[in-house]
Parts: C-alpha cells; structure tokens; sequence
C-alpha cells in the first residue's frame, strides 16, 4: 500500500503567559527586561503515524489530549515545534471553516482570499468561482461584506471553498454543522461523494459511533501521546475502558 500521510516524532509546544499584561507597552517593557514568565505545555509528544492511501483514521481523545492539534500540524496551518510531515496529494482541510475570512472583504473577495490560504492557484479559483457560489446557495449575498453574515453563512461559503478541489486527503474535525438540515444532507451527500472515490479521510468526533460508522482504523491519543493504533474495533474497546 501506498503512504498518503507520514508523521515523523512531531512534537508541538505552547509557551503559555503565566501572568497577565495589560497592554502593549507594559509586554514591550517587560520584554525588555526579561520579565515575562511562561509555563511551557506539550500539546503533542514524539508522535509517529504513517497513513497509508484509501485509509479512514479516526482520531479519539479526552479533550485537551491533542487531536485538533494534530489536525491543524498535518493540514499545515500549525507547523511543529519538533519532527516533520509529509502529505502526498491534495488537502482539503475542513477544519474551522473560514477562519482565514476576512470580514470586510464580501463574499466574492474571500473566495478568492481564502482560496489562497488554501493553496489554490488564482486561475483555479477562477475557473470554479461559479460553482462555489453555486453549491454555497449564498445568490446575491456573495457582494456583500462577510461582517454581515450569520456564521451558518460563513460556514456554508468556507465548506464550498474547501471542498471544490478533488482532494487526496480530507481532514474533518468534529461532525460538520454547517447550516439548516438540508444544506447539511447536501454536505454530507458531497463528503460521502469523496469518500465513494477513495479519499484518505482524518476524522476527529466526540461521538464514538460516528468514528465506528466511517472509519476502519483509529489512533487514540492521551496528553499528546498515541497510546493505542489499530483496526478500529481494537482501538474503540480501549477507548471506552478508558471513559467508562
């Protein structure tokens, strides 16, 4: 089988600020002085994975036990503070959605601004403009100012962006919630579409059946470490010891 993903001894560090700085002058001031203290916190630790092409993985977790985290590292929006990653093929990363929107721009200029966050190339973005707008449903509203529009809006246009390459890899992070129940099932029936074409899929859930229902392997991971990989059921029984 071939590697659509390789993790190698990735590890990411938080400096986190243990005291609290009112303003900008006072950080420039304790700065200077060497004043400011920070509490480090590893969020991931020498963690290795090798996703093979066409495999579903599930990633389980408590909260807080690094799996966004790991998300983010391998979609390329986190680089790690040790270790590297190696992503054969196209990502579509359907992680926060739209969070590289900005709000004064309208609709239109953020397709072609988060489009490039993504990678896109402009002529792409271009070429597929129609159809985004399209599959978003958003009509006319695509002129007017993001600031304007309800999240389940922002929503809509971000997974309209993100799904309009035919990714190698998609990466899912919590279940989609992504407008009214019918746009939704539309969501849905266009992530099924990706998977009927053999897309390495990254899931992260808090919900056990849904990881069941759509992977066929998982990783458990415990305050950034993989304590268990496997077939899906394996990893599932560990799990549910674990939070029972």
């Amino acid at each position: 089988m071939k590697t659509a993903v390789e993790v190698s001894n990735v590890s990411m560090r938080f400096n986190l600020s243990s005291q609290k700085v009112d303003n900008l002058k006072e950080y420039f001031i304790k700065f200077i002085k060497r004043e400011l203290k920070y509490t480090e916190f590893w969020a991931l630790r020498n963690v290795n994975l090798s996703i093979e092409k066409g495999d579903r993985l599930g990633i389980l977790g408590l909260n807080g036990a690094g799996k966004s985290t790991l998300l983010k590292i391998i979609a390329g929006v986190l680089k790690p503070t040790e270790g590297s990653i190696v992503v054969k093929g196209k990502i579509a990363p359907l992680l926060e959605l739209g969070a590289g929107f900005e709000p004064e721009y309208t609709g239109a200029e953020n397709i072609y601004l988060y489009g490039a966050v993504l990678g896109y190339p402009k002529d792409f973005i271009a070429e597929k403009y129609n159809e985004i707008i399209e599959f978003s449903e958003l009509g006319k509203f695509i002129n007017v100012p993001l600031k304007n529009y309800s999240s389940g809006m922002k929503s809509r246009l971000g997974f309209a962006i993100a799904t309009i390459v035919e990714p190698d890899v998609l990466i899912l992070d919590e279940v989609l919630a992504v407008g009214d129940a019918k746009f939704k099932k539309k969501c849905e029936a266009k992530i099924q579409s990706m998977f009927d074409k053999g897309v390495t899929v990254l899931f992260v859930s808090h919900s056990l059946p849904q990881v069941q229902k759509i992977c066929n392997k998982a990783i458990l991971l415990e305050k950034g470490e993989i304590i268990a990989v496997g077939e899906i059921a394996d990893v599932s029984r560990i799990y549910e010891e674990k939070t029972s």
